[in-house]
């Protein structure tokens, strides 16, 4: 599937200080990023943050160009919310609010980018069991996070599979050649993924 490195960047192998630093502080470095989203009322000072952490990216040695597949997915959406916001709250508003949420973006795609899923899972198992006590199950938990990671990509890699195909067959202005073969897909791949699931006997509440 061409969607495959969909928005956040795969696991890259290395053995950089990020690589090496601990998961609980990843995990806080991402944190911290989503707080900045809403304590950062300075357009400059987001810059300056999204510099950092675009640095830290390089330093990984994930490399420019999976940080720019990363991002090139929202950057329609951005320049729609930037517009807009720019139009209603002037553009020092408009440029904060685009480079914060760029900032979450890459300090997430650098927390997949060096941690290998397995190991983010089990962070997330160690992360959840004190929720026990309130009746959260912490393996589930886990369980449909690597769902939501593995579906997200197939989904965006059918519908650009489908988009091209649609433009190949100069079909792209009908959206019923676009959007059929995507539901279709979609939902044969909701089905595959509950069939093994029930043959593993997970995902159904216990008695």
């Amino acid at each position: 599937m061409s969607g495959s490195n969909f928005l956040l960047v795969n696991y890259v192998p290395g053995t950089s200080p990020i690589h090496r630093a601990p998961l609980w502080l990843k995990f806080l470095g991402v944190f911290a990023s989503g707080m900045a989203s809403f304590l950062i009322v300075d357009w400059a000072v987001s810059a300056g943050v999204l510099a950092l952490m675009c640095a830290l990216f390089l330093v990984s040695g994930a490399g420019v160009r999976r940080l720019f597949r990363a991002v090139r997915p929202v950057l329609p959406v951005l320049l729609v919310i930037g517009l807009f916001q720019w139009w209603q709250l002037g553009a020092p508003t408009a440029g904060r609010i685009v480079l914060n949420i760029l900032v979450c973006i890459v300090a997430a795609s650098l927390l997949t980018a060096t941690t290998p899923i397995q190991r983010l899972l089990d962070g997330v198992v160690s992360a959840a069991r004190p929720f026990q006590r309130f009746g959260a199950d912490p393996e589930r938990f886990a369980l449909t996070i690597a769902i939501m990671l593995r579906s997200i990509p197939y989904i965006a890699g059918a519908y650009s599979d489908v988009r091209d195909s649609a433009r190949a067959r100069s079909l792209e202005r009908n959206p019923r050649a676009r959007i059929l073969p995507v539901f279709i897909t979609t939902v044969a791949f909701a089905r595959q993924t509950g069939d093994a699931l029930a043959a593993r006997g997970l995902g159904e509440a216990d008695d």
